[in-house]
């Protein structure tokens, strides 16, 4: 089962723990990116390698944030919504701009949108029937407006404190993302009694 660093790793261990799950050497893992607790073999990775590992046999099963299985586009089996690591996904645009995205769009019949989430993003508009130029950036999105870089961005926010310091406002919702208990198809299939009984025990700690 592979979990990812960062954000949501907390809170995936304390759910497998609430699950009945052996968790021994978790909570403190150091510098190891493999380790059995238990009957089961943990790989701690960086979040937007977990679909991948999933998808391509690497690991039976995973805990992932569902922006990063959206992005990611992989073959995996979504099989519950663990509740927790909630944020969302925001259109923002710069305050108190001399002319608004709008009237850029009616003018040029394109804006510029920067993004760590091209995907996201394109479909996002897309539905919406509006052309855009990605810019794809891997860092500090907020500063893209600030610079001329793009009209809007589309960027991952639990609070909105960051883009609201950086003169940004929120103008469109475009998701809700919360922490996912994926598995690989054929593993769902070949050992379908175990992974499914461990997707059942979080849905059932995570729904407590």
């Amino acid at each position: 089962m592979a979990l990812p660093k960062g954000a949501l790793y907390e809170g995936s261990v304390a759910l497998l723990e609430r699950a009945g799950l052996d968790v021994t050497g978790l909570s403190d893992p150091g510098r190891q990116l493999t380790l059995l607790a238990g009957d089961i073999e943990y790989i701690i990775g960086k979040p937007a390698d977990i679909p991948v590992y999933v998808a391509y046999g690497g690991v039976d099963a995973a805990i992932a944030g569902k922006d990063v299985l959206l992005e990611s586009a992989l073959d995996v089996v979504e099989m519950a919504d663990l509740r927790f690591g909630a944020c969302r996904f925001v259109v923002a645009e710069p305050e108190g701009a001399s002319r608004t995205v709008a009237d850029l769009y009616r003018h040029l019949g394109v804006i510029r949108v920067a993004t760590k989430y091209p995907r996201i993003t394109e479909l996002h508009y897309a539905s919406k029937g509006i052309q855009v130029e990605l810019v794809k950036l891997s860092g500090n999105i907020e500063l893209a407006p600030l610079i001329g870089l793009a009209d809007q961005v589309v960027d991952i926010t639990a609070t909105g404190r960051t883009l609201a310091e950086n003169r940004l406002r929120i103008v469109e919702d475009v998701l809700d993302s919360t922490a996912r208990f994926i598995a690989n198809p054929v593993s769902l299939k070949t050992d379908s009694r175990r992974v499914t009984g461990i997707a059942e025990a979080l849905a059932a700690a995570a729904a407590e």
